[in-house]
């Protein structure tokens, strides 16, 4: 049959990797170019994959919740009639078709991925000895395990295997399921006895093999039978559940770090380790601007849209930048240049089920109140399905954060990578406030400002946040003051 296999593309700019979410097909399943086949997770975003040929699916190489690297195969789909010479385990093994001297016409495909071009290869992989009763599969040569105990000295040296059951200088046979188990547990497949047919290592191996790690002389007593028999939950619990990914004890749970929370951790520590931060606060009276959402809420011209504070707290921020456009820049460390930016592409920090993200208004300066509602919107209704697309999280200038939202007075936010400034808005209360020479209740609120001090300086940080506070406690400025 004529297998077409497609690999794991790089939907975001330089990413490695990407977690399989969900496969929206199954083997013998008819796909067509263009139908989307799996959800992936990146570091930045959940994005759809379709499928670039017609076809039958053939086989999934992983299973949903594993990390994948970019260039991987994922999916076969088989495009042409069945050939009663081509062996069916030659076929589903995931690495036979880049084996070149065995699958000739394997070698001369160059599948096109959508958006990607065709891929070549500067290096040509060499193919790896056939174990007893094993398809030829094609490796990268490996430098060889440490030797272990043997079940069959003999048998294995006969055999030309190591004392693990693998040919010498290989890479053990493991699909890729077990190497992210083997992986987890920290376990090197070189030294798993593998049982499987052909001298494949299974996933009780690999639990027969952290059992060991922990009861050194008992795994040496033990017989692979007798690993493969125990279940796989009661082998995980024997090594230690809580240092398990994803394994819970009664004391604590581990939950692997991926995806959105991955990168989002490494941004933060990088942006707080590299941009000098300086945060300044403002408590002001927002009673007017309350009164004013509430009258646009009225505004027939405006029916439809969403109004809410949020909505005039970004206005104000692109007002204040307009009076204030030095602080709307970015540091470039490699040229030792300060970039000014004449647009502005405003950052709306977002709250997902699968973490915090950060997509951006592009161009906010030049929409209009009612253009800015709608592109507010869409952007928080596009981060709560979790459609976010790369894109739209990249190039942003200046960021706003709403802790409000979760009745919190005021914060000292990060800066997004790359960034300015990030604004941090309180929730709004009334409290008791001095107005017109009397102790009123008014609506208040807090605002803090996080800066790069390279950028901007204490002068220049301090008007720009007085602007954006004189703007929303007088919200008339909104208009003399564009």
């Amino acid at each position: 049959m004529t297998i077409r296999e497609f690999k794991m593309p790089d939907v975001g700019e330089g990413l490695t990797e990407a977690e399989i979410l969900k496969w929206y097909v199954q083997p013998g399943d008819t796909v067509t170019d263009g139908q989307v086949v799996c959800e992936v997770e990146t570091a930045k975003a959940a994005v759809e994959l379709p499928i670039p040929f017609d076809g039958v699916v053939h086989a999934l190489l992983f299973e949903e919740g594993t990390t994948v690297d970019v260039g991987q195969v994922i999916i076969s789909v088989q495009t042409g009639p069945a050939e009663a010479e081509a062996p069916a385990a030659a076929v589903a093994a995931p690495a036979a078709a880049a084996a070149p001297a065995e699958a000739p016409a394997a070698a001369a495909r160059q599948p096109v991925l959508v958006g990607y071009g065709v891929s070549e290869a500067s290096t040509k992989r060499r193919p790896r000895k056939a174990a007893p009763g094993a398809s030829v599969a094609a490796a990268a040569p490996v430098a060889p395990a440490a030797p272990a105990v043997a079940q069959n000295g003999t048998a294995a040296a006969a055999a030309g295997l190591n004392g693990n059951g693998h040919a010498g200088g290989e890479r053990p046979l493991a699909k890729p399921p077990v190497r992210k188990l083997a992986k987890d547990l920290g376990i090197d497949l070189a030294s798993v006895v593998p049982t499987g047919e052909g001298g494949v290592v299974t996933r009780e191996d690999v639990h027969a093999a952290a059992a060991a790690a922990i009861a050194p002389q008992a795994a040496v007593a033990q017989a692979p039978a007798a690993a493969a028999a125990v279940p796989a939950q009661a082998q995980v619990q024997a090594v230690a559940p809580a240092s398990v990914p994803g394994e819970a004890s009664a004391r604590e749970t581990r939950i692997p770090v991926k995806g959105v929370r991955k990168v989002t951790a490494q941004a933060m520590v990088g942006s707080a380790f590299t941009a000098p931060h300086v945060t300044e606060f403002i408590t002001f009276d927002v009673t007017r601007t309350m009164k004013l959402v509430q009258e646009l809420k009225d505004d027939p011209d405006l029916a439809g849209l969403r109004i809410n504070p949020l909505l005039l707290i970004a206005k104000a921020v692109l007002v204040a930048v307009r009076r204030n456009p030095d602080v709307n820049a970015s540091w470039d460390e490699a040229a030792q240049e300060i970039v000014l930016k004449h647009y502005v592409n405003l950052g709306i920090a977002a709250a997902t089920p699968r973490g915090l993200i950060v997509p951006n208004i592009k161009d906010a300066h030049a929409k209009t109140l009612p253009e800015l509602s709608t592109a507010l919107s869409e952007l928080v209704t596009t981060a709560r399905d979790g459609k976010t697309s790369p894109a739209d999280m990249q190039n942003g200038t200046i960021t706003i954060t709403n802790v409000g939202v979760f009745g919190v007075d005021t914060g000292t936010p990060i800066l997004n990578p790359g960034e300015s400034a990030i604004l941090a808005v309180g929730a709004i209360k009334l409290q008791p406030w001095v107005h017109k020479g009397k102790v009123k209740p008014r609506q208040v609120t807090t605002l803090a400002l996080s800066f790069d001090h390279r950028l901007i300086d204490g002068e220049l940080g301090s008007r720009f946040l007085a602007d954006i506070a004189a703007v929303l406690e007088h919200p008339r400025r909104l208009i003399t003051w564009s």
